[in-house]
């Protein structure tokens, strides 16, 4: 059957089959472009904040249980957390000029 496929193949190469198929409709313009590293910034900043949220809900599940100990230890993340949001505010990450 494989054999057989290959035979019956037709030897010529057309133009059209070897453009690139997007969807039906041709392709207009090339698709590298250069995004800005503010993208990234935001992204990665995104990506941070959301691995905080991680952390907090568990504690806040278990907040009676962890008593006094949890407070200071959940206090000093979030210390951490401002510290690192105030520092890439400094550094300007969150604006775009």
């Amino acid at each position: 059957m494989l054999f057989l496929s290959w035979l019956l193949n037709p030897r010529k190469t057309r133009e059209i089959d070897l453009d690139i198929y997007e969807c039906g409709m041709p392709v207009l313009d090339s698709a590298r472009h250069p995004f800005s590293v503010k993208f990234y910034l935001v992204a990665l900043t995104f990506v941070l904040f959301d691995i905080e949220a991680i952390f907090l809900f568990p504690w806040a599940v278990q907040y009676k249980k962890l008593a006094l100990y949890g407070l200071v230890e959940m206090g000093i993340f979030i210390a951490i957390l401002a510290f690192g949001w105030f520092y890439i505010y400094k550094k300007g990450a969150l604006e775009w000029k």
